[in-house]
């Protein structure tokens, strides 16, 4: 019994982000992993902030909306370490994370709060999924680049992050189940 308890508390939470342009699938493939693995899922804070105060915002929204995040994500954390501890469960999936704040703010404003960039470097996760711009673009009130060559662009800038940081990374392609599928199959190739 003691042994086991010890063996758990060795083991780490595994904090998965999955970032991407907007409409391609974040939020759903965070949501089927965490229920696949039966682990807690942190949800993104910008639409619940623009459908609670508009969908015209401005560079010192993107602030607030950056603080809002982290502390769903900390909060998540919380539980998902109580999840661990009870349960055995070392997973987290992060519907977004600074450098999709970072990202956001520099391709609309053409600049980042400090805040924000302090973030990045304190935080740490285990693995990225990045969603690539192969699903169609959906219309939704709170999205703003319908157009390929913005996808396309933003896709690029996500790309070229992640592969000059450290956290091991992988592009999450196809539609419905088989994106999620392809997301399984990076997370259990990487942490077996």
């Amino acid at each position: 019994m003691l042994k086991e308890k010890i063996d758990r508390q060795e083991k780490s939470l595994q904090k998965i982000v999955v970032l991407g342009p907007e409409s391609t699938g974040k939020s759903t493939l965070c949501e089927a992993l965490a229920k696949h693995y039966q682990a807690v899922d942190c949800k993104e804070y910008a639409r619940e902030y623009l459908h609670q105060n508009g969908i015209k915002y401005n560079f010192d929204n993107l602030l607030t909306i950056a603080k809002g995040q982290l502390n769903l994500e900390d909060q998540a954390i919380q539980k998902a370490k109580q999840q661990l501890e009870e349960e055995d469960i070392n997973k987290l999936f992060i519907d977004t994370d600074m450098y999709v704040m970072k990202v956001w703010s520099e391709y609309v404003f053409n600049n980042c709060h400090p805040y924000i960039l302090d973030q990045i470097n304190n935080r740490k996760y285990d693995f990225y999924l990045l969603c690539n711009i192969d699903l169609p673009w959906t219309s939704d009130e709170m999205r703003e680049y319908p157009d390929e060559k913005p996808r396309q662009e933003l896709f690029a800038i996500y790309k070229d992050i992640l592969i000059n940081q450290s956290t091991p990374w992988g592009i999450v392609s196809g539609q419905s189940e088989e994106r999620t599928k392809n997301a399984i199959q990076l997370i259990d190739q990487f942490f077996k």
